[in-house]
C-alpha cells in the first residue's frame, strides 16, 4: 500500500480553559486585599457593575433581574451546565494558572463615603533618614562625612566599610574619618556606627554612664561570658558575685542590633476572610461580609442602555458586559460558598485545636480535605492560600492547619501533628527542675503518647530555637547569678 495524502474524521475531547473559568480559577485563590483590588478593575472596565454595601436599599429581585433578551447563564458554577460554567474543580497547568497582582489598582468605594485615611499607614523612617535627621545642626567637611558614614551602615546599625576604604574614597584622612564616626557613634539609639558587638555594647555602656574598667574588661571577654566561665570572668574584672550579676543584667538590657528597629519594609496588613464561632451546637463558620464590597449588576442602567440607538457592534458589547458582570458576580458566590466548605471540612477535623489549642492538633493534609469535600486537592491549595481564619484563639493562616506528624506511642489513632510536639516539647523544658538531656525529653513524650525518637527532639527543639542541654546549664548558670 503505497504512502499518500487522505482526510480523516478524529473525535476528541479534551478540556478549554475559558476566559471566565480562568478568571473564576483566579478569584480563589486571591487574598482579600487583591480581590478587591481586581473588583476595582472590573468595575473600572464593566459599566453594568456598580459596587454597594450590604446596606443598600435596592432590591436584590429587581437587582437580579434579567432581560429575557439577554444571555443566560445558569445559577450553579459546580457542577457546570454550559460551555462557560464548567466546575472549577480541575487541575490545570500552573502557567495558565499564574495568580496577577493587582497591588497598582486603585480600590475605588461605591458607597459615597469620604476616603478612609485610617488605612493608609505611616511609613516609619529608615535608620539612614533618622540619622541624618540629628545631622542637620552640623556642618563643614566633619558632617559631610558623617553623612558618608551613614550611609555606609548596614540595616543593624553596623559599619562593615573599612575606615582606610572610607578615606580612600572621600579623600579624608583616616583621622578625619575617626572624627566623623565619633559624630555618628553620639547619634540616637546609642551603640550605632560600631564595628563589632563589643564595640556597640562599649557605646551603650557610654551612653549609661556604665563603662567603668570593670564593664570594660567585661565586654572585652565576652566568649567567657558565652562560655559560663564565670569565675574567670571575676577574677579578670576584680569584682564579686553580687557586682558581676548587676553587670550581667546591665548588658542583657543592651541592644545588641540597634538599627533593627528601623524596618523599611512595609507592615503587611492581614484581615480575616472567615469567622469561626463557637455556639452551642457547636462552631459556625462565616465569611467576613465587611472585607469585600457589595458587587451588584445594575439592571437599570443596561434597560436605559438597551433602549436607546444602537448598532449591531454596540449590542454585542452591551450583551459582552452583562454577561461578563452576571459570571463575575456568580464567580464571587462560588468562591465564598468553596472557602466556607473547605474551612468548615477544617475545622470539623482540627475541633481539638478550638478547644485545647496548638497541642490537639492533628496531622492533615490537603488530600484529606480534598476527599472528605469530594474536590480536587489543587482547589483546597488555592483557597487555603493567603487565607486568615479569626477564632477565640486570634488570627491563624488556613495553612496553619496542614502539618505533618509523629505516630502515637501506642499505634492507634491518628497520631500527633509536628505542631503539638513542638508545643509539648517547649511545655516541658519550661517545667524542667533539672535540665534534661533529649533523650529524657523523649521518654517524657513517650508516656504523653507520641512516639518521638531523640533525632526528632533535636529538629524541633532547634526549631523552637532552644538550646541544648549543655547551653541551657550555662544559660540557668549565668541567669542564677541575676
Amino acid at each position: 500500500m503505497g504512502l499518500g495524502p487522505s482526510i480523516q474524521i478524529r473525535q476528541s475531547q479534551q478540556l478549554v480553559l475559558t476566559p471566565q473559568l480562568a478568571q473564576a480559577i483566579k478569584l480563589l485563590a486571591l487574598s482579600n486585599v487583591e480581590l478587591e483590588a481586581a473588583i476595582a478593575e472590573e468595575v473600572s472596565k464593566n459599566p453594568l457593575l456598580d459596587v454597594g454595601s450590604s446596606d443598600d436599599g435596592e432590591d436584590p429581585g429587581e437587582a437580579g433581574e434579567t432581560p429575557s433578551d439577554a444571555p443566560s447563564l445558569t445559577d450553579e458554577l459546580i457542577p457546570g451546565a454550559g460551555e462557560d460554567d464548567r466546575p472549577l474543580d480541575y487541575d490545570f497547568n500552573g502557567e495558565a494558572l499564574q495568580n496577577d497582582s493587582f497591588a497598582d489598582v486603585t480600590v475605588a468605594s461605591g458607597s459615597g463615603e469620604e476616603f478612609d485615611f485610617d488605612r493608609i499607614e505611616a511609613t516609619a523612617a529608615s535608620l539612614a533618614e533618622y540619622l541624618e535627621g540629628q545631622l542637620h545642626g552640623a556642618s563643614g567637611p566633619r558632617a559631610a562625612l558623617a553623612e558618608i558614614i551613614v550611609g555606609q551602615l548596614d540595616v543593624n546599625g553596623y559599619l562593615s566599610t573599612p575606615i582606610a576604604d572610607i578615606a580612600r574614597d572621600t579623600g579624608a584622612t583616616a583621622a578625619e574619618v575617626e572624627d566623623a564616626l565619633r559624630l555618628v557613634q553620639d547619634l540616637d539609639p546609642s551603640g550605632v556606627g560600631a564595628r563589632s558587638l563589643s564595640e556597640c555594647l562599649a557605646l551603650q555602656a557610654q551612653a549609661a554612664d556604665r563603662y567603668d574598667p570593670a564593664m570594660a574588661r567585661l565586654i572585652d571577654n565576652l566568649e567567657l561570658l558565652a562560655r559560663g566561665r564565670m569565675n574567670d570572668l571575676k577574677r579578670i574584672c576584680g569584682v564579686d558575685d553580687e557586682d558581676l550579676a548587676d553587670m550581667v543584667a546591665e548588658l542583657r538590657a543592651y541592644d545588641p542590633k540597634p538599627g533593627s528597629r528601623f524596618s523599611s519594609e512595609a507592615v503587611e496588613q492581614v484581615t480575616a476572610d472567615v469567622f469561626v464561632r463557637r455556639t452551642r451546637e457547636g462552631f459556625l463558620v462565616e465569611l467576613n461580609g465587611a472585607a469585600l464590597p457589595r458587587l451588584l449588576v445594575n439592571r437599570r442602567y443596561y434597560q436605559e442602555l438597551r433602549q436607546g440607538p444602537q448598532d449591531k457592534a454596540s449590542k454585542a458589547w452591551l450583551s459582552e458586559c452583562l454577561a461578563s458582570a452576571n459570571w463575575l458576580v456568580k464567580a464571587l458566590d462560588q468562591r465564598a460558598r468553596t472557602i466556607v466548605k473547605v474551612v468548615s471540612e477544617i475545622v470539623k477535623t482540627q475541633q481539638g485545636f478550638f478547644e485545647r489549642g496548638a497541642e490537639a492538633l492533628k496531622p492533615l493534609t490537603l488530600r484529606q480535605v480534598a476527599e472528605a469535600i469530594d474536590m480536587h486537592e489543587s482547589t483546597v491549595s488555592r483557597v487555603t492560600t493567603n487565607k486568615y481564619l479569626l477564632c477565640d484563639r486570634g488570627l491563624v493562616e488556613l495553612k496553619y492547619f496542614f502539618r505533618s506528624g509523629v505516630a502515637s506511642s501506642d499505634g492507634e489513632g491518628d497520631g500527633a501533628s509536628a505542631e503539638a510536639v513542638k508545643s509539648a516539647i517547649r511545655e516541658i523544658i519550661d517545667r524542667e527542675a533539672e535540665v534534661l538531656s533529649d533523650d529524657a525529653i523523649a521518654a517524657l513524650l513517650k508516656q504523653r503518647g507520641f512516639d518521638c525518637a531523640r533525632r526528632t527532639v533535636v529538629k524541633y527543639r532547634e526549631l523552637l530555637g532552644i538550646g541544648s542541654s549543655v547551653q541551657r546549664r550555662r544559660q540557668r548558670k549565668i541567669a542564677g547569678l541575676g
